[in-house]
Order: C-alpha cells, then sequence, then structure tokens
C-alpha cells in the first residue's frame, strides 16, 4: 500500500527586539506557497523540505506538501500569518486521515519562531498536530540557532539539526530526519529522544562551525557521538535576541531504542559545552578601530588580492536586522576609504526616487537609517549624491551553497554610484548569501576595494572566497553582539553572560 505522508516547511527566526514586520507576504518571494505549488517549488532545491520530497518519492510515496514558506529573520510573525500555515499544516494531515490514513509526518521548522501571541510557535504546532495524530510518525528539522523547547521534544519522535553554520547543510540535515523516521516505521529502529537545556545564550559570532574554537569542538563531539552508535546529536546554538523564557543553548540527542542512553548522551555532552561557556561569547571592537583596521589591511597589501569585506554584523539580515544602518559607510567616509560596494541596503523611499529619476539620472537621496530601532544614538538618513546606474526587479535564482535553487526577491532595485561608493538599494531586505544580490544588478563585486555586506556568516561561503579580508563591523544595530543595549524580560534567570556563571 502506498504510504500517504504530510510534509511542510514553515520556517522564521525571530528577534523579538526587531521592528521589521513579519506578515505573510515576507514567507517567499510573493509569500509562502501551498499543496501542488509548494512541492513543485521545493522540488531540487537543497532544503530540508528538498530532501523530504526526495525521500518520500524515492520510496513512491504519496507525497502532500501543506505549505513551503520561509521568511527572512525579522520581528515576531504576525497571528494571522502564523495561523495561515500552521493551519494549512493541521488541515493536510487531517484531510491525509480522510482520505485513509495519515503514515507520516516530516516537517521543516526553524525552531526560534515567535509570534505576537506565542513564545514557542514550534511547540503549538506541533502540540496541535499531535492532537490530531497523536500515533503518527512525526520527525522536524531544526536550524541550528532553533531554540528548542520541552513541547517540541515531547511531540516529536525525531529531532534533527543543522551542524553547519553557515548552514550549508540543510538538505542533509532533512535527509538525516527522514531516514530515521523511514527506519523506524520499516521496524528498524526505535528512537529515544532526550534533550538537555543549557543556562548559556550564545553569542551568534560564537556559533560558526567552520573555524575553530568552542561551538566547532562541540559539533565535533556530537559527530562522534554519532560515529559510535547514536542515531542523532545535535548541538543548538539558540537564537538569543529573542526574549523568551527558552532562549539558549540545548542538545538534542535520538538514540537506538533507550532514553535513558539519549539522556546520559545529551547531558554528557550539555556539561562539557557549558565549561567552555565564555567560548561562546563575543567580544567586539569600535566600529571607528574596525574601519581603520580594514584600511590598513587595503594600503599596506597584507590582506592580498580581492575586496575586503567589512561585515555588518549589527544589522545582520538574517538575525532580524533591518538591512538599513548606515554607520559602516558613513564611518568609511570619515576615515576617507573609496572603491566601496555596499548592498543590498533596504530603503524602498530611495529606490523609488532613483525609478523615477531613471538610469542615467543624477539623484541626491537619503539613504537609510529610516527604521525606528528604540537604541540609543540614534542616526539620520546618510545624504547620497550620485547617478542611476541600474534599474532592475531585483529577482534573482540562488546558485550558492545556501539556499541554492530558491528564487529571490530583493524588490524593485536601484544601483547608485556616488563616486567613492556604489550602492544596491532594495525594496526588501536581503541577506547577500549569494553573489546575485550585485551581479543580478550589474555590479561585479570582485572590482571594488571594499564590500559592506550586512552579514555574520551566510555570505561567507561565495563571498569570502573572493576576499583578501574580512572584519567584522558594528554598527550598533538590532542585532548587535552588544546585550547591554537590550531590556531581556523573559528568558529564564540566571543565564550566562547575562548572568555570570
Amino acid at each position: 500500500m502506498t504510504m500517504r505522508v504530510v510534509l511542510a516547511r514553515m520556517n522564521h527566526e525571530t528577534n523579538t527586539f526587531s521592528p521589521v514586520a513579519t506578515n505573510l507576504a515576507a514567507f517567499g518571494p510573493d509569500g509562502p506557497t501551498f499543496g501542488d505549488a509548494a512541492l513543485a517549488e521545493a522540488r531540487g532545491t537543497r532544503t530540508g523540505l528538498g530532501a523530504f520530497i526526495a525521500a518520500c518519492e524515492a520510496r513512491g510515496c504519496d507525497v502532500r506538501v501543506a505549505v513551503n514558506g520561509t521568511a527572512n529573520p525579522s520581528g515576531p510573525v504576525d497571528d494571522d500569518a502564523y495561523e495561515r500555515m500552521a493551519g494549512a499544516i493541521v488541515d493536510a494531515v487531517a484531510r491525509a486521515i480522510a482520505d485513509g490514513g495519515c503514515d507520516a509526518i516530516l516537517l521543516d521548522l526553524h525552531g526560534a519562531m515567535v509570534t505576537r501571541s506565542l513564545e514557542d510557535g514550534e511547540g503549538e504546532l506541533l502540540r496541535r498536530v499531535r492532537a490530531l495524530a497523536p500515533r503518527v510518525p512525526l520527525a522536524v528539522a531544526l536550524d541550528l540557532h532553533g531554540n528548542v523547547t520541552a513541547a517540541m521534544v515531547s511531540a516529536a519522535d525525531v529531532i534533527v539539526g543543522f551542524k553547519t553554520y553557515p548552514h550549508v547543510d540543510m538538505f542533509e540535515t532533512g535527509a538525516h530526519a527522514a531516514r530515521l523516521l523511514f527506519d523506524a516505521i520499516d521496524g528498524r529502529s526505535r528512537p529515544a529522544l532526550a534533550w538537555a537545556q543549557l543556562p548559556l545564550l550564545s553569542h551568534t559570532l560564537m556559533s560558526g562551525t567552520t573555524t575553530p574554537g568552542a561551538m566547532q569542538r562541540a559539533v565535533d563531539r556530537a559527530r562522534a557521538l554519532e560515529a559510535e552508535g547514536l542515531l542523532a546529536v545535535t548541538v543548538f546554538a539558540g537564537f538569543s535576541l529573542a526574549d523568551i523564557r527558552d532562549a539558549g543553548m540545548s542538545v538534542v540527542v535520538v538514540a537506538e531504542g533507550d532514553a535513558a542512553v539519549a539522556q546520559r548522551a545529551a547531558d554528557a555532552l550539555a556539561r562539557d559545552i557549558l565549561a567552555e561557556r565564555d567560548g561562546f561569547v563575543f567580544a567586539g571592537e569600535p566600529l571607528a578601530a574596525s574601519i581603520a583596521q580594514a584600511r590598513r589591511l587595503r594600503t599596506e597589501g597584507t590582506g592580498g588580492a580581492g575586496p575586503v569585506l567589512l561585515l555588518d554584523h549589527g544589522d545582520n539580515v538574517m538575525s532580524g536586522g533591518s538591512c538599513d544602518t548606515m554607520a559602516v559607510l558613513a564611518e568609511c567616509r570619515r576615515q576617507g576609504l573609496t572603491g566601496i560596494a555596499a548592498g543590498p541596503i533596504c530603503d524602498p523611499e530611495a529606490v523609488g526616487a532613483a525609478v523615477a529619476s531613471g538610469v542615467g539620472a543624477t539623484v541626491s537621496l537619503a539613504v537609510g537609517n529610516k527604521v525606528p530601532l528604540g537604541l540609543p544614538d540614534a542616526a539620520p538618513p546618510l545624504p547620497i549624491e550620485g547617478r542611476v546606474r541600474a534599474l532592475t526587479d531585483g529577482r534573482f535564482r540562488i546558485t550558492g551553497p545556501i539556499y541554492t535553487g530558491q528564487l529571490a526577491n530583493m524588490g524593485r532595485t536601484a544601483v547608485v554610484d556616488a563616486g567613492d561608493a556604489t550602492l544596491v538599494l532594495t525594496e526588501r531586505p536581503m541577506e547577500p548569501l549569494d553573489l546575485g544580490v550585485f551581479t543580478s544588478a550589474g555590479v561585479d563585486p570582485t572590482r571594488y576595494a571594499y564590500l559592506i555586506l550586512k552579514s555574520r556568516m551566510y555570505c561567507r561561503p561565495v563571498f569570502a572566497p573572493l576576499a583578501s579580508a574580512i572584519v567584522l563591523c558594528d554598527s550598533r544595530g538590532i542585532t548587535s553582539s552588544d546585550y547591554s543595549l537590550f531590556r531581556f524580560r523573559r528568558v529564564r534567570r540566571p543565564i550566562h553572560p547575562l548572568d555570570r556563571l
């Protein structure tokens, strides 16, 4: 008999301090897709949902994709957007049951979704699914930055998270989760789940897995435990800019048949991580010092060929940044740097003015610093005078290793050449995770001395190979690593480093 399987993708990393709205339209280039359209859109993509589809179709399953929706990190999700997507998932399960039975459920979630009414969007979704289908095998693929909760763990049979940041193993994680679930369905294994939560808010900049450090060591240990026989071991760095009770690091283990074995492994790895807690805390430097360092690297030639990447981690799009802070460019100008390309910078008003003026026109624009962040030392928009070099619709297909194959939509896009700097201005926030953010607008990023990117990690797989050096720049935006800028009220206490442990 053909297995009937419900699949879905509902991804959002919520920065509860971010003023950037998260409505239904944010969940895709033109909003989320549903049903057959979602299946067609996700098939062949290197995402968790893409892996689910491949695994199910290889088995000849009756595949039913409820929704394919992913949004850039931003503020709390609108309740109606959540209900539309969560409702579609629950309805798909109900229809499968009515059609003769639902044999399995595979969900590609983030793990750090907060709505205007719910602290734990994923936990509530899983609760609703379990109420409807209490005995249907259920597996979940999560982001490495998920804030895992007891509600998630109690509802799922299998949880597997990414092991890379930048996240280049989305497909592999989905394939892992699907394999464990189908092994259980086929009687080859009996997954037992355990979870250990740490009193630790890691800084996102310290959760990278490509450079030596505490996070890399923790993930290496997780891989070793899997090699020793555990079915899955995930170190969740958590997402600390979500002011909810369960924000922070955790470990999830799937063992064969024995929950006690899984719990002992999770607890032991959690203890090892906590012993290295200061290795998950980032210490930055003043922005002026960062720009001065970048200038030295360029003028002295010590960085080698290629542009110097100026990573504006205080306005990191994939952590909920407004994508419009101008502090890094302003400091570059103050220190006399030239040969700069910056973008994408989200400023619909400036884009509209450039479009109205047309290609070739000289424009005077007030760019960025327009989204109220509620932080100290707010700056006014930056005056920019330059020539409109190009106008595009802002759409391109992602070819890099993150979200490979997906359609990106930056909204209408304008390229403005201001002499010392070329700006890529967009109507929608866009993480520079692909060269297409520049090349789709006719800008060759390799021809510049400096690239200002609103990114921490996602840019690195495609931009780092082109670069002579990387310099971290804190614009003190809404994704700053300086926790003193934010008022944490709901997270459990004590927790490191808000409280020294």
